[in-house]
């Protein structure tokens, strides 16, 4: 390993370059005498070259040799000003030990001293110098500080691997360790666990190391700079740029991955920002052996490569205010001077050699596998599109032959002509609805096949209740079967008060919901259906169709839980109440039966004895995690009992985000893992419980649901509105759910239909009002002129029936109702995407 201690250390700092070495003088006694020295020079434009301009001197030592360790400015916290720091290491003979000092160079060009510490070993892995002055190092797995704030040396109470310091760019920066941490599992030795932390210096505050850098990046980053940072609501966000051992730049943005560069070289060491002002800034990656690459910031690809570089360094050496690149490179003749081989420039147009071509030592950047990737990404969507034109090209040809034989056999009919019609086979199409007998008896036996006999009346799989609040919540679940033909479904709750009395009927308010069939190992696949819509029955070829590509979490895959609310109050009377819950539902005889003719009918669900001194803490407060039947009626009750606001937010200027990720960074939010699509935040008991649903519809639009009192609503849209674009519009929506998507589904259809008929009307009645008043007169019969113009009258008739088959429109008006079909289409595709991506709970 080559001896870095016989080398100047070189340092840019304020647009010159610093060099620091040791250098031993023999004294009076036999000794040797180690003298810091300091050499700063300074470009000259001129005569192209780096010229002295001053330099300084101190004794360190005057009976040990010294070593220059590491360079680096730093600020200091007593004057507030960065200067010039330079470790060196004095080596002791007694026992081993080792003295550091650490000297800083004031504006008067004299050394001062700074920090002083011993240890017994020798600092072998790299030092950091940051702000403070502060010096940190790693030995046997610890990271070790000292500053002058502490006074000595310091070790982090962490065992961390592999570690990173870096600065976070706060309005106070903050020093920062990275690590990961391993702790092995006292039952068994062989299984380990790794976390990643961060440690800041200052306060000693542990936090997630994570949020900075992802866990799976933590064991391959070898460097990192952090660009940017802010704490919101106690959240660390920043962005920051690490290279890997993988070869791998990697851009970061609140941890997570934003954009990759491959690397050209192996073993990175530093990351410099190089400023070039209008021209972008660049990433500066220095390498072991030598190497220098730098990665534009915008496009995140290489620049340009050197090789065979001695010393690097970033800053403005030319006095224009943007920063320079200046590449020392050793002398392969071996006599020439240290400074007498250099480049300057910035790769926007500025650059200045000395002893060399500018272009002799640049490596041109190899070829990045990124750009075949790319290519065959892009080739094969270019196929993906070409198969789907086919497709649409065949179905376009199929449609026009389907016509042409309509036409066909209309003209056929007209004229008493017997039509030969292809059989659908032939034109590669099935058949919707079978017209044969044949095809109609063996729908209807697959269909009895296939479903299964269901009773007269729902069954009720169980019935449970709940003290949510100050309210009772009661809650049936029905099995698939039972749900699929029943509506109007609602509970009631009689209470028993004594063995003479009649029993009591308390106000209840009822709701229905969707359960996925998939949680019941036992349940059919027959589709069941919601209580305000109805199944009709298909035929074989459009069923099986419609089977094959069901979703599973689709609404006709669904049984139906029914819950029923009431206040306590009528309840208190004893400490024991006995209730009976009763069914009303409305039954059809077929699914093609409408609800107005049917039979409401009612059937009992149980008996429950709510005894008040209970302990009635739902495992949903405690644990969301759990994914069990309770858990999940503890969610039903929620929503039974929590008022509900539902708000559409609309951004045409910039995408929303992640609101959903935002939303779980909030405090005492968390997922409830039973519903996924349902976030609960329980900050202080259920009196303050909160419920959200994050809908996002496109990339700017999205719907929120709220269920929570309306002061925590409030509350939440102020702090979220906060967090949105300025932009953004807020609009509450009312009559939402199941029944409100249908229809606003279908009043959006009907606006369309509405839009279609005036457009078409407006477009036309002008022509024909033209063609009325022109025509109005009716001529005479009583002589031949006027038969003759009754004639002439007659075909002009014939030729305008004529022509209204195929009208000429105004251009204007033409224009205006493409406009107005366009955004009539606009809010039925949302109305559409609103009813299609409602899911059902679970």
């Amino acid at each position: 390993m080559e001896d870095l201690y016989r080398n100047p250390h070189w340092l840019s700092f304020s647009g010159k370059i610093i060099s620091f070495h040791c250098k031993g003088t023999p004294a009076i006694d036999d000794g040797e005498t180690s003298e810091l020295v300091f050499r700063s020079f300074s470009y000259d434009r001129e005569h192209n070259a780096l010229v002295e301009a001053c330099e300084g001197a101190a004794v360190i030592s005057r009976k040990t040799p010294a070593h220059v360790v590491k360079c680096d400015f730093a600020a200091d916290c007593r004057s507030r000003v960065t200067a010039p720091c330079v470790l060196v290491n004095k080596t002791c003979s007694k026992r081993g030990n080792f003295q550091y000092s650490l000297f800083t160079v004031n504006s008067s060009n004299q050394f001062q001293p700074c920090l002083d510490f011993k240890l017994h070993y020798e600092i072998r892995e790299p030092v950091s110098i940051l702000q403070g002055p502060t010096v940190l190092w790693s030995h046997e797995d610890s990271v070790f500080y000292i500053s002058l704030q502490t006074g000595g040396v310091r070790q982090i109470p962490l065992q961390l691997s592999h570690t990173l310091i870096a600065e976070l760019p706060l309005h106070k920066a903050q020093i920062f360790i990275l690590g990961v941490q391993k702790s092995s599992d006292q039952c068994s030795e062989q299984q380990t666990t790794s976390q990643s932390l961060g440690y800041m210096i200052e306060d000693g505050q542990v936090f997630d190391g994570s949020v900075v850098v992802p866990h799976p990046y933590m064991s391959i980053a070898q460097c990192i700079l952090v660009l940017s940072a802010d704490s919101v609501d106690s959240v660390l966000e920043c962005a920051a740029v690490a290279a890997t051992s993988n070869q791998q730049l990697v851009y970061f943005e609140n941890a997570a991955v934003k954009d990759t560069c491959e690397l050209p070289y192996e073993q990175p060491e530093n990351i410099q920002v190089v400023h070039t002002g209008r021209n972008g800034c660049l990433y500066a990656i220095s390498f072991r052996q030598g190497h220098v690459c730098t990665v534009w910031k915008e496009s995140f690809q290489i620049a340009s490569c050197w090789s065979g570089v001695s010393s690097f360094h970033v800053d403005d050496f030319l006095g224009c205010g943007t920063d320079q690149m200046l590449l020392f490179f050793p002398d392969e003749s071996g006599g020439g001077q240290p400074l007498e081989k250099f480049l300057i420039t910035d790769l926007c147009g500025i650059a200045f050699s000395r002893g060399q071509d500018a272009e002799a030592h640049k490596t041109p950047a190899p070829t990045p596998e990124n750009y075949l990737l790319t290519l065959q990404a892009l080739q094969s969507r270019l196929q993906s599109g070409m198969t789907v034109l086919r497709e649409l090209q065949e179905e376009l040809r199929v449609k026009e032959r389907v016509l042409q034989q309509a036409v066909q056999t209309l003209t056929d009919m007209v004229s008493d002509r017997d039509t030969v019609v292809t059989q659908h086979e032939q034109e590669g199409l099935f058949a919707l609805w079978e017209s044969d007998d044949e095809s109609k008896t063996e729908a209807s036996d697959d269909k009895m096949q296939d479903t299964p006999a269901v009773s007269s009346k729902p069954h009720v799989d169980k019935l449970w209740h709940r003290l949510t609040v100050d309210q009772l919540v009661v809650g049936v679940t029905l099995n698939a079967d039972s749900s699929q033909l029943v509506t109007s479904v609602s509970l009631s709750i009689l209470t028993e008060k004594g063995q003479n009395s009649a029993p009591a009927v308390i106000q209840t308010q009822s709701q229905v919901f969707h359960l996925p069939v998939a949680h019941l190992p036992s349940s059919p696949s027959s589709p069941s259906s919601s209580s305000s819509a109805f199944t009709f029955p298909e035929p074989e070829a459009k069923r099986s169709r419609h089977h094959a590509a069901s979703r599973p979490n689709d609404l006709n895959t669904c049984r139906l839980a029914v819950t029923a609310a009431t206040e306590l109050t009528p309840l208190l009377n004893s400490a024991c109440v006995k209730c009976s819950v009763m069914l009303h539902y409305t039954q059809r005889k077929d699914a093609l039966a409408l609800a107005s003719n049917s039979t409401p009918a009612v059937v009992f669900c149980g008996q429950l004895d709510l005894d008040i001194r209970s302990d009635f803490q739902t495992l949903l407060l405690k644990t969301p995690e759990l994914k069990t039947d309770e858990v999940r009626e503890d969610l039903l009750s929620l929503l039974a009992v929590l008022d509900r606001w539902v708000f559409h937010i609309n951004s045409p200027e910039n995408s929303l985000g992640d609101i959903n990720g935002w939303i779980l960074k909030r405090a005492g939010c968390k997922k409830i893992e039973v519903s996924p699509q349902y976030l609960l935040s329980n900050s202080s008991g259920p009196s303050a419980v909160m419920v959200l649903h994050w809908h996002q519809i496109t990339p700017f639009q999205g719907e929120l649901s709220i269920h929570s009192s309306k002061l925590q609503m409030l509350r939440f849209l102020d702090s979220l509105l906060a967090r949105l674009p300025a932009s953004c519009t807020v609009r509450p929506v009312s009559g939402v759910g199941g029944h409100g998507t249908a229809r606003m589904f279908a009043l959006a259809l009907e606006k369309e239909l509405v839009s279609l008929k005036e457009g078409v009307a407006s477009a036309l009645c002008e022509e024909d009002g033209a063609e009325t008043k022109r025509h109005e007169e009716t001529p005479e019969t009583g002589t031949a002129e006027g038969l003759q113009r009754c004639r002439e009258a007659w075909q002009q008739h014939t030729e305008r029936s004529k022509s209204r088959l195929s009208p000429l429109v105004d251009v204007g008006r033409y224009r205006s109702l493409i406009q107005s079909m366009s955004e009539a289409q606009l809010d039925v595709d949302l109305a559409a995407l609103l009813d299609n991506q409602r899911t059902p709970l679970g």
